[in-house]
């Protein structure tokens, strides 16, 4: 794509991923290298009988899935030599993922606009969606900078 189509395309849907499995060894995992291995993300007792009915996963393992979870979209730039997370304009977890949910994103191309030094920000309006739920696990504005 290009910087040009990229402006047009400003407001459109760029893409919809492939589902993703959250299972509890992955969760486990996180909780490892996070050191947050709170009761509501451990299988046993105390998620079972916790407000979820088991364990869910922490909505800092959902957000960082979203390289995987966009993975093969938004298109690539033409002339892009790089491109950086710049950060996040909004993060609201809705909907807790339970252990074993598979869950996707749907991106929106938000904005386009030059940074003054060459670059080009991209804002994408991402909606972690869980299979078979009605409301989202996740929404997130988040920043993209590319440079030529």
């Amino acid at each position: 794509m290009t910087v040009e189509g990229l402006r047009v395309a400003v407001g459109d849907e760029v893409g919809v991923g492939d589902w993703v499995t959250i299972d509890q060894s992955r969760i486990d995992r996180f909780a490892d290298v996070t050191e947050d291995h709170q009761w509501i993300h451990q299988a046993g007792d105390a998620a079972d009988a916790g407000p979820f009915g088991g364990p869910i996963a922490h909505g800092y393992l959902t957000l960082s899935l979203l390289p995987r979870l966009l993975r093969g979209f938004p298109p690539a730039v033409d002339g892009v030599r790089m491109s950086i997370n710049y950060g996040l304009d909004k993060l609201r977890f809705i909907t807790p993922v339970e252990a074993g949910s598979r869950v996707r994103a749907r991106a929106v191309l938000l904005a386009a606009d030059p940074t003054g030094d060459g670059g080009i920000q991209l804002k994408y309006g991402t909606t972690i969606e869980i299979e078979g739920e009605e409301r989202p696990a996740a929404y997130v504005e988040g920043l993209v900078r590319v440079y030529r």
